[in-house]
C-alpha cells in the first residue's frame, strides 16, 4: 500500500499518509487513534473489519454524513484505487450498507478487492481466542480460509441466510414438506463447501508449520477441526457429506423445533489448537505461550497466502511487540521480513521496535495526524 486517505473515519477528520514498502511502525499514546488506522486498512477487505463494528460506529462523531477510506495499492497486476465506505446515503453499491469502488468504478462486492490485496490482523482482543467461546475460533478460520479463497465469505453468508430460514420455519410450527427440502438442500450444499474449505486449509496450515524450525521462537501448533461435516469429510468424499446432512436435518427437525434453532453444521464447529512442544491444549497454555502460538499460526498463514494467492498479505499486529521479550521480538521481525510484504506494527513506545530502526518507517500518531518519527 502507498497512500491511505481517510475521511470522518473514527478520529479522524481528514488524513493522507503515504507508506513506504515492507514494515511500517506506528507510535503514539494509548488512545492517539494507532489502532484507528489498522481498522481502516483493515475495511480494505470483506467484512466488518478488526473491530467487527457497525458501519455507523465508525463515523467521526459530530460528522454530517459516512466515513470514506481511500488506498493507492501496488498490486500483482499493478497500480489500482480502492475506496470503501458507509454510512451515507444508500445507493445501491453496498455490502450491508457499505460502498466499495475500484478505480472508481463500483465493485459487485466486496470481494472484488480481494483479487488486490489480501488483509490478515492480530490485536489483543484476540489474545483470548483459544479460551474463548467456539464462535471466535471459528471466525479466525473463516478469516484464513478468506485470505485464500475469496469465495467462502459468500458461501459463509448464504449458508447463514438459508439457516436463518428454516429456523423462522421452525419457530412458526410450519409443515410445509416441500419448503423444508428446498432450504435444507441449500444448507447441505453450501455447508458441505464450507466444512471442505475449513479442513483444506488447516491441512495446508498443517502442512505449513511443519516447516518452521522446531526451536523456533514461535512453538509448532497442532490443529484439527472438530464438527458433524468435518467428521463426515474425515473419511468420505464431499457429495456424500453433502447427502449425509442433508438428511439430518430432514431427520431431525422435530428435535430442532423442540430446541427452537439448527443444532447441527458448520455453524457449531470448532478449531482445536495444542501447544506441540509441551503437549497440551492451548487453552491450558501460559497467557504468552498462547500469544506466542497465536502469531505462529499467523505467520504460517502468511507463508502459505504468499505461495498459493501469489501475494503477501497485508499484516495489522496491533500492540504487537509488548508481551514479547527482546529476543523473541527480534526473532519476529527477521520473519516478517522474510515474508517480503507490508507489515502494520502499533506500539506506546519506538524503543520495542529497537531492532529494526533501520528497515521500518516510523511514523508518530498524535492529536489526528500521523507524522514521520523524529
Amino acid at each position: 500500500m502507498g497512500k491511505l486517505k481517510l475521511t470522518d473515519f473514527r478520529s479522524y477528520r481528514e488524513l493522507s499518509v503515504s507508506f513506504d514498502g515492507g514494515a511500517v511502525v506506528l507510535t503514539g499514546e494509548n488512545g492517539a487513534g494507532k489502532t484507528n488506522l489498522l481498522e481502516a486498512i483493515s475495511l480494505l477487505t470483506p467484512g466488518r473489519g478488526l473491530r467487527r463494528a457497525a458501519y455507523a460506529d465508525a463515523v467521526r462523531e459530530g460528522a454530517g454524513g459516512g466515513f470514506a477510506v481511500h488506498a493507492s495499492i501496488d498490486g500483482p497486476d499493478g497500480a489500482v484505487e480502492i475506496g470503501t465506505g458507509a454510512g451515507g446515503p444508500p445507493n445501491g453499491e453496498s455490502e450491508g450498507g457499505r460502498k466499495v469502488r475500484i478505480n472508481g468504478a463500483p465493485a459487485r462486492s466486496a470481494d472484488e478487492m480481494l483479487e488486490w490485496l489480501r488483509v490478515m490482523w492480530l490485536t489483543p482482543a484476540m489474545d483470548g481466542l483459544f479460551t474463548g467461546p467456539a464462535s471466535d475460533r471459528r471466525r479466525f478460520l473463516d478469516r484464513l480460509v478468506l485470505t485464500i479463497d475469496p469465495a467462502h465469505g459468500q458461501r459463509a453468508l448464504d449458508y447463514e441466510k438459508a439457516m436463518r430460514g428454516r429456523n423462522r420455519l421452525l419457530a412458526d410450527n410450519q409443515r410445509d414438506e416441500t419448503w423444508f427440502a428446498a432450504i435444507e438442500a441449500q444448507m447441505a450444499e453450501t455447508g458441505a463447501a464450507i466444512a471442505a474449505a475449513r479442513v483444506e486449509m488447516v491441512r495446508l496450515l498443517a502442512a505449513m508449520v511443519e516447516k518452521t524450525p522446531e526451536d523456533g521462537a514461535f512453538p509448532r501448533a497442532d490443529l484439527a477441526i472438530e464438527g458433524y461435516l468435518e467428521g463426515i469429510l474425515a473419511e468420505r468424499p464431499a457429495v456424500e457429506a453433502e447427502e449425509s446432512f442433508r438428511e439430518r436435518l430432514e431427520r431431525e427437525r422435530e428435535r430442532d423445533r423442540s430446541a427452537g434453532r439448527t443444532l447441527d453444521g458448520p455453524h457449531r464447529s470448532d478449531l482445536i489448537v495444542r501447544h506441540r512442544p509441551k503437549a497440551m491444549p492451548a487453552a491450558l497454555s501460559s497467557t504468552g505461550e498462547q500469544k506466542a502460538l497465536l502469531v505462529g499460526i499467523v505467520l504460517s498463514h502468511a507463508r502459505l497466502t504468499g505461495e498459493l494467492a501469489g501475494m503477501a498479505p497485508i499484516l495489522l499486529l496491533d500492540e504487537i511487540a509488548a508481551h514479547f521479550d527482546h529476543l523473541r521480538r527480534a526473532a519476529l521481525f527477521d520473519i516478517l521480513d522474510d515474508l517480503n510484504g507490508q507489515v502494520f506494527m502499533t506500539g506506546t513506545e519506538a524503543d520495542l521496535f529497537a531492532a529494526i530502526d533501520n528497515r521500518a518507517q516510523f511514523l508518530t500518531v498524535a492529536d489526528g495526524a500521523v507524522r514521520a518519527t523524529g
